[in-house]
């Protein structure tokens, strides 16, 4: 009985992984597809299996398809000129049925995943259902967040500007940061930075940035923030870790944290809510997106990296390893963002707190009145670094 014939495509991609592979593409099928008998000259295939023991690539022939009677052949004859590339083989790749190859990996025998059905996906293969959750989900609403949270604050900018002091400054200065907490920071921003932006461009360059500079640079450009991305990854893992023994302490949650978020800080009143070195809006960009969300982040795109030991990088768990990794990347970049503008201009003075360590007492008591009651109290020190820029004293040291 002669088998529809099977499209060029399939002809050239059975050829490209014979000869990429060498491979002995056994497909231990469940249920064995019937098919014509083996020409006797060729090796068979032990019983209940389909596919080929193995098949040098200069023996198949790709312009098998200009045979005038290609499209009546036998899958037999088909065996003869084009091995792997007639119906019961393919009907076993279908399946997800995976065989055995001379790679190091079983999953590389599996050409087509087996079914699956991930949040936001059908009932698919595998590839399939990766695809359509980044595609229908992780890319349109992470972009939405994103622009959301930029629209969000620009809107805020316009309506409120920066955050100024009350009172003039007393030329009093106050150590918020010593020079290690700072070099900890700014090597962690920078790695952000980085990541960011490369993700941002790999995720969604093809929207804004593609039609601008066209495919060839576009190309060149995301290839080369690809390994940015990929070897900037592990400076930020570790920075973050850093960063997280050093400011843990002060993020701690404090009796008046809950108030403080009830009245959203005092943002659009005017009026700041007492707190103290870190308020409860910084504690919770702290323990959600520095603690929870970069841990995750972190830990996928090591994962990613196949830096990892003890795992296996297959296709699958690669597939589920970039769901998890773009979607808090997403949730860590939207919290960040107003972060980064209350850090740089959406506060007077915040800037400077980071870049020289120190802060007026004006701001200190404005912004953080019971970090400055505790200071004045003695409790904690105005000049914390042993070997300060700035006179050190108990009290707020004059500039």
């Amino acid at each position: 009985m002669h088998k529809q014939a099977t499209p060029r495509w399939r002809a050239g991609l059975a050829a490209l992984l014979l000869g990429l592979g060498a491979a002995s593409a056994w497909a231990q099928a469940p249920k064995a597809v019937p098919d014509d008998p083996a020409p006797a000259a060729q090796q068979a295939a032990p019983a209940g299996q389909g596919g080929i023991k193995s098949q040098n690539i200069f023996d198949i022939r790709p312009d098998a398809d200009t045979d005038p009677n290609y499209a009546s052949q036998s899958n037999a004859e088909r065996r003869k000129v084009q091995p792997g590339n007639n119906a019961p083989m393919w009907h076993d790749v279908s399946k997800g049925v995976t065989g055995q190859t001379m790679l190091p990996y079983p999953e590389y025998g599996n050409l087509i995943q087996g079914f699956v059905q991930y949040p936001g996906s059908k009932l698919t293969t595998a590839g399939e259902a990766w695809r359509q959750v980044r595609n229908n989900w992780i890319i349109p609403y992470g972009g939405s967040l994103l622009l959301i949270v930029l629209v969000a604050i620009a809107l805020f900018y316009l309506a409120k500007g920066s955050i100024k002091l009350h009172g003039p400054e007393t030329g009093r200065k106050i150590e918020r940061f010593t020079y290690f907490e700072r070099a900890a920071h700014w090597v962690n921003a920078i790695a952000f930075v980085a990541l960011a932006v490369s993700g941002i461009v790999m995720a969604f360059g093809k929207f804004f940035l593609l039609p601008v500079i066209g495919s060839t640079l576009f190309g060149w450009l995301t290839y080369a923030l690809k390994n940015l991305h990929n070897f900037v990854g592990p400076l930020f893992a570790v920075s973050l870790v850093v960063v997280i023994f050093t400011f843990i302490k002060d993020n701690l949650p404090a009796k008046g944290d809950l108030v403080w978020l009830l009245k959203g800080g005092g943002l659009l009143s005017g009026k700041e809510v007492p707190s103290h070195r870190f308020n409860a809006g910084e504690k919770v960009v702290f323990w959600a997106g520095v603690f929870f969300f970069g841990l995750i982040v972190v830990g996928s795109g090591l994962f990613l990296d196949k830096l990892l030991p003890a795992v296996e990088f297959t296709r699958a768990n690669m597939q589920v390893a970039h769901m998890i990794h773009a979607t808090a990347a997403a949730l860590m970049m939207a919290l960040f963002l107003g972060h980064i503008y209350l850090g740089t201009i959406g506060m007077k003075g915040a800037y400077a707190a980071m870049k020289t360590g120190y802060v007026d007492e004006t701001w200190a008591k404005e912004h953080h009145a019971l970090w400055h009651d505790d200071i004045k109290a003695g409790k904690i020190p105005a000049q914390r670094s042993a070997n300060p820029s700035q006179p050190a004293s108990g009290q707020p040291a004059k500039a």
